[in-house]
């Protein structure tokens, strides 16, 4: 039998044991494989700006990451086969065919931006001058010289400004899609809006002519760009059952919204700054360090450790 002193020792032992496993199982937040996770890309510089941002935080909350350059079909399959964990650039609608054929496979985390535009612009001081809707383009043919400054040839934007010239809509039979790559069609813009000169040109959001620019979009072109200025939502994919498998992660991920004014930001430090994405996404983190309250809400490490402090302390703010 043991006695009085030993006793209580072994009491005291055991209770501290027990702590030590009910410590370190609850800081066993998720399986190990669930330290590397890995992202799809399909090449867009503002999926690059969010992956910028994804990456910097998990990498900070001591995840490995890995981002594969995948068009978007090869990425919507490799989330099925569980080769890739988290897309962030489901653009809809126009990704809906994808959605639809792979539903079964994937989880849909949330809408991370909303407000995306893609349809014709102008600059500011020719949208104050009353171009302010597609009918009003025709009206100052001559300031325009009839043309309208697209992208890429052969760029499904680019036909559906032909097909629009084609049927003589908004009376623009005459004009002409000047066709050509995205920064030569910028370098006129710039050079335009130096001078003054009218100037009419597809441009979206988010993208750095944005902050580059005063620019303003036409109203009036939702049979060929759709509603809301070509408006679409962009929003975070996971493998099937990825948020319950590595509950962590998927909590950071189900935090994560941005707005237009990052992703401009962001990208325009990637473009014009020459700056690699995850040097980009860190910098603006250091400039708006009050984003990560929100986004680090229920984080951890991937040791369980509180979330933000570890990022914060990663990005030197602390």
């Amino acid at each position: 039998m043991l006695k009085t002193s030993s006793y209580v020792s072994f009491i005291k032992a055991g209770s501290v044991a027990a702590f030590l496993i009910s410590s370190s199982l609850s800081y066993a937040q998720e399986p190990i494989q669930c330290q590397k996770v890995t992202f799809s890309d399909p090449g867009w510089t503002d999926i690059g700006a969010t992956n910028g941002i994804t990456t910097t935080i998990l990498n900070a909350l001591g995840y490995e990451t890995n981002v594969l350059l995948l068009g978007v079909p090869i990425g919507f399959e490799s989330l099925k086969s569980g080769e890739v964990d988290l897309f962030m650039g489901n653009w809809m609608p126009a990704q809906t065919g994808f959605i639809n054929e792979y539903k079964q496979d994937i989880d849909i985390v949330r809408t991370n931006l909303e407000g995306v535009k893609f349809t014709l612009a102008v600059p500011e001081f020719v949208y104050d001058a009353g171009v302010k809707n597609f009918a009003d383009l025709n009206r100052f043919s001559s300031q325009f010289r009839k043309r309208i400054y697209g992208i890429e040839a052969g760029a499904p934007a680019n036909q559906n400004l032909q097909k629009m010239i084609d049927t003589n809509d908004f009376n623009l039979g005459e004009w002409k899609v000047v066709e050509s790559g995205e920064q030569a069609m910028l370098s006129q813009v710039n050079r335009s809006v130096r001078r003054e000169q009218f100037i009419v040109f597809l441009g979206w959001e988010p993208h750095p002519m944005n902050v580059s620019f005063n620019l303003k979009y036409l109203a009036g072109g939702d049979e060929y760009f759709g509603p809301n200025y070509g408006g679409a939502i962009i929003r975070t994919l996971s493998r099937k059952g990825y948020g319950t498998e590595c509950s962590n992660v998927g909590q950071l991920v189900k935090n994560l919204e941005f707005s237009l004014t990052m992703e401009n930001e962001i990208i325009d430090g990637i473009l014009n700054q020459s700056l690699e994405s995850g040097i980009a996404a860190a910098t603006w983190l250091k400039k708006h360090p009050e984003v990560l309250e929100d986004w680090l809400d229920g984080v951890t490490t991937f040791d369980g450790e509180p979330g933000l402090a570890a990022v914060q302390n990663s990005l030197g703010l602390k």
